[in-house]
């Protein structure tokens, strides 16, 4: 997620009924397992701690249509390094404001690597 092709980097604004891609490589010394995504509001202020940045928030808020996504990903068999690239589509009926955007990375042998950076989801200019 620190490459220059990773995507999407930290703070940034994503908008409601649009797609966007996720794309990230992912290394390992011996063998990747898989990987799993997830976003969730932080309409409470809560932190998952992985990033320096601290992206500015809007008021706290109770969540009426959250957007909340959750999935899981195969890693090919004997990959030491793998591209991910997927569009993730964001309804346009959810909510507006401030999300997480999380990756749980794991290897073949268990060890877990935890990614997770802030993001807006607003309305289109």
């Amino acid at each position: 997620m620190s490459g220059s092709d990773a995507f999407p980097q930290n703070c940034i604004i994503l908008y409601r009924g649009e797609s966007f891609p996720f794309r990230a490589v992912f290394i390992d010394n011996q063998e990747l397992g898989n990987y799993n995504i997830e976003i969730h509001n932080n309409f409470d202020h809560h932190s998952h701690s992985t990033d320096d940045v601290e992206c500015d928030l809007e008021p706290k808020k109770k969540p009426v249509k959250a957007f909340v996504y959750n999935q899981d990903f195969s890693i090919p068999a004997g990959k030491k390094t793998f591209e991910a690239d997927i569009d993730i589509s964001i309804p346009s009926d959810v909510d507006t404001g401030d999300y997480h955007f999380m990756i749980r990375l794991t290897d073949k042998s268990g060890w877990q690597q935890l990614k997770a950076v802030s993001i807006k989801i607003k309305d289109k200019p």
